[in-house]
């Protein structure tokens, strides 16, 4: 069976997990999802960073150990991806035995290779970043990316000698515009390669400035640096240093999945590491845009930090999921707005799809028992039907999911109009029984379609039509015996269709309101 390995990139917990947080996790499992449907092997990994000194210094405000800390945040995090209905098989926390094992392996092997070293630097150091600085990409003094002002920082550490492989990673990112997407961030990325003040970078601290972390093999006074400890979760995961059997069969990584602010570490820093480990490289990295709040970035000083949890208690996680997708392109900074989550959902999850299961599994009820007739699609409707899935496949491939549901609801819309022209009420009121039931049995293929299709981004409510239209099979093992048509087997004949109320209940003006 094929393989596929996507990862995330793991969350510091030196606070509660947002939206900005669910958006690339809930991602991912749209991803996960799509190709576990494909018959893929699926290893979805995500997690979260428990080093560093942002997390040694936010457990001592909380007045607990760094330990009990994380183990507090690392929980809430697990607990929210679970009820956002994120699928992850694995969740690591790098505070993990085995990743400690994983991470001074790498050390060594890179260390055996002479590509570590020990030197005394002098920088400015931005703590948001966890890494040194150049004067000249300051803001007024501050780090563009985190507003404040960085610390000049002096101390003896070990230093990981990216200069030798800037190169090598360069006509690797040249060799396939897909390694590295979307394309203005490895044009970005291949820019900062040129740029000769790149050079080596730190992967230790001093203990006596960072306490928290794991200790450089033999060397009791230095602490390996976060982002040498962080990136290597991707291995750790899939097996380096504890299971190679698992190792070689999930790595190279498929793809990992990150926000763009983190590209540089992932797309430079991580490949040179690989490298000099002798490890294969990465297939795909995607850099992601941000979620902004009612225009503003997330920041806790604005106030506008969202629980996802409040959001999932209050919409239901597949409102939020279908919402954080339906809009906005991938690569780009995409805004939550709670009336326009309202307005979507309510306009395609209730009104559109909802309206149309509901008005075809009540004239069946009506007209023919409640059970699937024995008719077949019409066919201009079930060829476009087809091409939609493989308009879906070539989306999804470039993470356009916006355009994915786009092409989903174009066929909804179709066969929503298909009912209301071919009028299947007023055939069976006429006597014209067999075209009404073409004619319905037409939009339950587009119904069971359209659950599938729409299963990686709204599973709850997909699985909901799916059983509505009598099944009681997994819709996402289904997919692995396809029909003649390269799809799996239209609604068979006789099937019992069960009529249960709405899939998506409209969110009432009453919320709308408190909103």
């Amino acid at each position: 069976m094929e393989k596929y390995y996507i990862t995330t990139a793991i969350d510091y917990v030196n606070a509660p997990p947002h939206i900005g947080h669910a958006y690339e996790k809930i991602a991912a499992d749209v991803l996960a999802r799509y190709h576990r449907q494909q018959g893929r092997d699926v290893f979805f990994l995500t997690g979260v960073d428990e080093h560093g000194s942002k997390i040694e210094k936010a457990a001592h405000e909380a007045g607990l150990s760094p330990q009990a800390f994380c183990d507090q945040l690392s929980s809430k995090f697990k607990d929210t991806w679970k009820k956002l209905g994120v699928s992850f098989d694995y969740f690591i926390r790098t505070t993990e035995d085995r990743h400690t094992i994983s991470v001074q392996e790498l050390f060594r092997r890179c260390q055996a290779k002479g590509d570590i070293y020990k030197s005394s630097y002098e920088g400015l150091y931005c703590e948001g970043c966890e890494d040194f600085v150049r004067e000249r990409d300051l803001e007024n003094g501050n780090c563009a990316i985190h507003k404040k002002p960085p610390r000049k920082l002096s101390e003896e550490n070990f230093f990981f000698r990216l200069t030798k492989y800037k190169a090598e990673i360069k006509k690797w990112l040249e060799s396939d515009d897909t390694i590295l997407r979307p394309e203005s961030r490895r044009r970005e990325i291949i820019n900062q390669l040129d740029d000769v003040e790149l050079g080596d970078f730190s992967v230790s601290r001093a203990r006596s400035s960072l306490t928290w972390g794991i200790p450089v093999p033999d060397e009791p006074d230095q602490v390996i640096y976060v982002w040498f400890d962080a990136v290597i979760n991707y291995i750790t995961g899939a097996g380096f240093g504890s299971d190679e059997t698992t190792m070689k069969r999930y790595w190279p990584v498929d793809l990992h999945l990150i926000g763009k602010d983190i590209t540089k570490f992932h797309a430079i820093y991580w490949p040179a590491m690989l490298l000099s480990a002798d490890l294969p490289l990465p297939k795909h990295v995607y850099g992601h845009g941000f979620i902004t709040v009612e225009g503003q970035k997330i920041s806790k000083t604005l106030g506008n930090v969202i629980d996802p949890n409040a959001l999932v208690d209050e919409y239901g996680a597949d409102a939020l999921r279908f919402f954080l997708f339906v809009g906005t392109p991938f690569d780009q900074d995409g805004d939550f707005s709670r009336a326009e989550l309202i307005r979507r959902c309510n306009s395609e999850l209730a009104n559109n799809l909802g309206n149309l299961l509901n008005r075809t599994l009540t004239l069946l009820e009506k007209n023919c028992g409640g059970v699937v007739p024995a008719s077949y699609p019409e066919h201009f409707l079930r060829e476009e039907a087809n091409e939609v899935h493989g308009v879906i496949d070539r989306h999804m491939e470039k993470l356009e999911f916006a355009k994915a549901i786009e092409a989903i609801f174009a066929i909804v819309d179709q066969a929503n109009k298909y009912l209301n022209d071919e009028a299947p009420w007023s055939q069976f009121k006429n006597g014209k029984n067999k075209e009404a039931e073409q004619v319905l049995y037409t939009a339950l293929e587009i119904l069971r379609r359209t659950a599938w299709n729409l299963a990686p981004f709204t599973p709850t409510l997909a699985a909901k039509i799916w059983h509505q239209l009598g099944y009681d099979t997994d819709i996402i093992e289904v997919g692995k015996t396809k029909g003649e048509d390269g799809f799996f087997e239209i609604v068979p004949a006789g099937q019992k269709l069960r009529n249960e109320g709405p899939i998506f209940k409209r969110i009432e003006e009453a919320v709308e309101a408190s909103t």
